[in-house]
């Protein structure tokens, strides 16, 4: 499955909407992240900051106070997965990269501070560009489209030539949906059913679908945890249709189901 990566989720913050508070122990986390490392991930995704619908912003110091400590500890534990701050102010993705960060995941597509592109580019990381409508206080909000998935291809591909022309190199960018980012239940289905769409910019396209609200929308199931299967079988689609790095709070199931999906579409013979 070397074309599949998994990108493990660390949140080191108390009000996530899955795991809120869980992991906002450094020591904690840091464990978190080895175990998600032994499980399959080649990212460890480390957040100080809630992007759940209404989340409250968080000053830069305090989002650095949480992530700057897990980064430098996966480091000393010697992690061989690359590490990504879920950050979209540069003075934290500078801190996390000193800390050893390689990757910047940014919601915003680095429309919510000016210096991030400059930062990136700089410093030669990789990084993830999102779409999101809106921001996080108010992204549900009777979001809309005229065709969503026309409009979130027009909206990456802007971002990918703004990020070119900050100096980011094009093979260092991934670019993300943003599936439940100001988006309705048919918006997040129909994202998914034409990925390929997205697929088609030529860059890898990272999908976030874990334990999502849309998933309990579909499944009844209202305890985010519970969600792990709707969570796979959104995952197996959208490798089926182009998809190669997911970002899950569970990598071991995800993991399985997509060796069993890539040796099954891999030509046999």
């Amino acid at each position: 499955m070397s074309d599949v990566v998994l990108m493990g989720i660390v949140n080191v913050t108390p009000d996530s909407f899955s795991d809120g508070g869980r992991w906002l122990d450094p020591e904690a986390a840091i464990a978190h992240g080895l175990e998600l490392v032994a499980e399959g991930a080649g990212i460890l995704d480390v957040g100080g900051e809630s992007t759940r619908p209404g989340a409250a912003p968080v000053a830069a110091d305090e989002e650095a106070r949480r992530v700057v400590p897990v980064i430098a500890g996966l480091v000393a534990a010697g992690t061989h997965a690359q590490l990504s701050v879920d950050t979209t102010k540069a003075t934290v993705a500078a801190a996390a990269l000193d800390a050893g960060a390689t990757y910047v995941n940014d919601v915003t597509a680095l429309r919510g501070d000016p210096a991030l592109a400059g930062l990136v580019a700089d410093r030669g990381a990789d990084c993830c560009l999102m779409h999101m409508q809106g921001e996080p206080r108010t992204m549900q909000r009777e979001p809309r489209y005229d065709d969503v998935v026309d409009d979130v291809r027009a909206f990456l591909e802007a971002r990918v030539a703004f990020a070119v022309g900050e100096g980011i190199a094009e093979a260092r960018i991934s670019v993300d949906p943003g599936i439940g980012f100001g988006k309705t239940l048919a918006h997040n289905l129909e994202l998914l059913a034409r990925l390929d769409a997205l697929v088609a910019l030529g860059f890898p396209v990272v999908v976030g679908t874990s334990r999502k609200s849309f998933l309990g929308a579909i499944t009844g199931r209202e305890d985010p945890a519970a969600r792990v299967p709707a969570t796979i079988a959104a995952n197996v689609l959208a490798y089926t249709r182009g998809a190669r790095v997911f970002r899950v709070h569970d990598v071991a199931p995800a993991r399985d189901a997509l060796l069993v999906a890539a040796a099954t579409l891999r030509p046999h013979g």
